[in-house]
């Protein structure tokens, strides 16, 4: 009664493990240790079963001298008794091995005096994977209710394996759809980076001001837009920012465009989801070109823009030394008459942010509060 308490004790140890069990080499190991253990023998293997060479390799066990486990195979043929085991399915104990008629003893077990084996086969998704069995060189007796916490053993590890292929299959499939993000996103922004330059190429054609403005300002976009499906496939994390690449990216793009100004960045390391980075990516975009456009004139000088994480909330602000806003002022009034107000509201909006554009001591300040964007916090 002990022995079966003990192995049923062992049995369901082992059954914590299994389903723990990330990798398959230490799991079988281990199961050989204490399938071993609960059959009271120092002998113990698992047998895998390669069907392109119709064999069965000695992948894991105790007991065996050096060269043995991770080198030695066993034919699959029925004059074995893991062979036998494989071949029916059917269990099978053989208690005088150097008398058997049935079996032969192959050589490694010989040299080792094995004079008894009990066999279980094991399957995974109903297909034969391998053979668990144990070995003696001891006279006595393996029962049938033996054989009852072999396959016990045999199911776990069946359990166990089959979890482990779904999630390399699921891996595999997470990594393959990974690719294909990141694919798509550098397409989209090689394509993105195509129309800016031929937007380029137009507003050179074109005389009139006022036209050479607009298709400026839609390059500007265009560009925010393909710096952060750049951004998507050149990081570390498919469908994620980093804010700080991405915000400097745009603000050195638009400095190139406007040799006059400078552009100081100060963000504060933050990854957000792309959902996220598009719409912050294009107010900068908006709130940036504003200041280049009104703030000084026909001079330069400089623009500030800070983005602090305070707390899980995003605060962006965009600030110049510059003229200033007129007194009468409105953001609601101005979004009426400027596209470019609208596309700051809307994409506030957007964000579920809040935005205020004001005189501050010298010149305008511009803040942006996104209360929930989903920042993502590092590993």
């Amino acid at each position: 009664m002990q022995y079966r308490l003990r192995q049923q004790s062992i049995l369901a140890d082992f059954g914590i493990e299994a389903l723990r069990a990330r990798d398959l080499e230490p799991m079988l190991q281990r199961a050989t240790e204490l399938c071993g253990e609960g059959m009271r023998s120092k002998y113990c293997k698992f047998l895998e079963y390669r069907p392109e060479q119709d064999s069965l390799f000695v992948r894991a066990g105790i007991g065996w001298a050096p060269g043995v486990v991770g080198s030695a195979e066993m034919r699959t043929d029925l004059a074995s008794p893991a062979g036998f085991a494989l071949e029916t399915g059917q269990p099978v104990i053989s208690n005088h091995l150097e008398n058997e008629e049935r079996f032969r003893t192959p050589a490694f077990m010989a040299e080792h005096h094995i004079r008894r084996a009990i066999n279980v086969l094991v399957e995974t998704s109903g297909k034969r994977f391998g053979v668990l069995e144990v070995d003696s060189p001891d006279e006595g007796k393996f029962e049938p209710a033996d054989l009852a916490f072999m396959q016990g053993f045999a199911n776990l590890i069946g359990v166990a394996i089959e979890r482990q292929q779904a999630e390399q299959r699921l891996s595999d499939a997470m990594e393959h759809q990974e690719l294909l993000t990141r694919e798509a996103s550098h397409r989209v922004k090689n394509s993105l980076a195509l129309v800016s330059a031929m937007l380029n190429l137009q507003m050179q054609e074109d005389d009139d001001p006022r036209i050479t403005r607009l298709l400026g300002d839609a390059q500007a976009r265009i560009t925010a837009i393909a710096q952060t499906h750049d951004q998507l496939w050149r990081g570390e994390q498919v469908g994620i920012v980093a804010l700080d690449d991405l915000v400097c990216g745009i603000a050195t793009g638009l400095a190139e465009q406007a040799p006059l100004h400078r552009i100081d960045c100060d963000i504060d390391a933050i990854r957000i989801s792309a959902d996220t980075a598009i719409p912050l990516g294009l107010l900068v975009t908006e709130l940036v070109t504003n200041a280049i456009k009104y703030a000084y004139g026909e001079g330069g000088g400089v623009i500030a823009v800070t983005i602090r994480n305070a707390d899980g909330r995003i605060l962006l602000t965009v600030s110049d030394d510059g003229v200033g806003l007129p007194a009468d002022f409105d953001l609601k009034a101005a979004s009426r008459k400027s596209l470019g107000m609208r596309m700051i509201g809307s994409l506030a909006r957007q964000l579920r942010g809040t935005i205020a554009i004001e005189n501050a001591a010298r010149g305008t300040c511009a803040v942006l509060d996104i209360p929930d964007p989903r920042i993502v916090l590092p590993d």
